[in-house]
């Protein structure tokens, strides 16, 4: 009996001690803190950014028609030039020299020329004399031709070296930027040889490659939005240049938007970015922060500005104090934001910090939501 009575005794303490563990382990288990958005703003659209380079919209490439040697060259990169400013010279005295030999010449064969016509009016009269004959009066006609033509092309010469001259002073044939400087001053060049190129100061342009469902979406006139990484305060309007009708890669097409307006701050080779703006394919949507996304329900690559993706999130039940995995439908990104069109609804709480840690049904505390 006394055996009996030692191991109740035991009994009673180890069911003692489990229930006490069991109450500590509810204890160590404390409901979980959740962070949620409140779904309130309604957006109708969506918004597709692509980062790229502002490019001068043309390049126009300047030389010399004619061969020569460079005066001193004061150009740089960067510089800004109006209509009609002298960029570059070559040494005239050759061509000043050319223009005196032909002047020369043309002189001379003038000189033949008059004593060639007087001669045939000579003989023309002679011969209605019958003084002389007709073969004399037929030479001094062929002559008189030849010199003639001589004559012609004395003048030509001369009005080519006169035009050689004018061509060794070059000018900006618009008002815009150096865009490179090609040949050293007094270097000996070609005609031909680019000596600078320039670009119109109010002549931009951004080339990016869109995916086939964008692409779909753009005509040549379409709007966009320029920002200027280094001041995102600075929005220009564009509008759709050129489309690509042949991708350059994989599912990914050229496209080139043009700038509207200028701006004292925009230069070529600054980081931009072009925003396009499509309407959504409903009424409205919701925006929501990229982290309330479950992971393997984010957004998939390659999708279009307006694709309808599922994806799933957690929704906290006010009911019975736990959250719920749902699965959504957004159309695109806006501001760093899904926008979900279907499956929220206003003043519902959508999870979205440490959404990798929730289960479904699992019991929170609603805390404070985020803005």
């Amino acid at each position: 009996m006394r055996h009996l009575g030692i191991l109740t005794l035991v009994a009673i303490l180890l069911v003692g001690c489990d229930e006490m563990d069991a109450a500590e382990g509810e204890v160590a288990a404390p409901v979980r803190g959740l962070v949620t958005t409140v779904v309130e703003s309604t957006e109708q659209s969506t918004v597709r950014r692509y980062p790229g380079v502002l490019e001068p919209g043309e390049i126009t490439s300047l030389s010399f028609e004619v061969a020569g040697k460079l005066g001193k060259l004061d150009l740089t990169v960067g510089q800004r030039v109006s209509k009609g400013d002298v960029l570059a010279r070559l040494d005239s005295e050759q061509f000043e020299n050319e223009i005196d030999t032909a002047a020369a010449a043309l002189r001379e064969v003038l000189a033949t020329f008059n004593q060639a016509k007087e001669d045939l009016e000579r003989s023309e009269a002679l011969l209605a004399k019958g003084v002389v004959t007709r073969v004399r009066r037929d030479n001094d006609r062929t002559t008189f031709k030849e010199v003639e033509a001589q004559v012609t092309q004395a003048r030509k010469a001369l009005a080519t070296a006169e035009e050689d001259l004018k061509e060794t002073v070059m000018t900006a044939p618009f008002d815009g930027i150096i865009n490179s400087v090609d040949e050293d001053s007094f270097a000996t060049v070609s005609s031909g040889t680019i000596v600078t190129s320039i670009y119109s100061a109010s002549s931009y342009e951004v080339s990016f490659s869109v995916n086939f469902d964008t692409i779909s979406k753009l005509v040549v006139g379409t709007p966009a939005k320029l920002r200027l990484a280094d001041d995102p305060d600075v929005v220009l309007p564009l509008v759709v240049s050129e489309l690509g009708d042949r991708a350059d890669t994989v599912s990914s097409y050229p496209v080139v938007v043009a700038l509207t307006e200028d701006h004292p701050l925009i230069k070529s080779g600054m980081a931009v970015e072009v925003s396009f703006e499509f309407k959504l394919p409903t009424a409205e949507g919701h925006l929501i922060p990229i982290s309330a996304a479950i992971a393997e329900g984010q957004i998939p690559r390659g999708a279009g500005p307006t694709a309808i993706v599922p994806i799933s999130m957690f929704v906290y039940d006010p009911e019975t104090s736990t959250v719920k995995r749902r699965e959504v439908l957004m159309a695109g990104l806006r501001e760093n934001k899904f926008l979900v069109i279907e499956g929220l609804k206003p003043g519902e709480h959508v999870a979205v910090a440490g959404v990798s840690f929730l289960r479904d049904g699992m019991k929170v505390k609603l805390l404070e939501p985020r803005d």
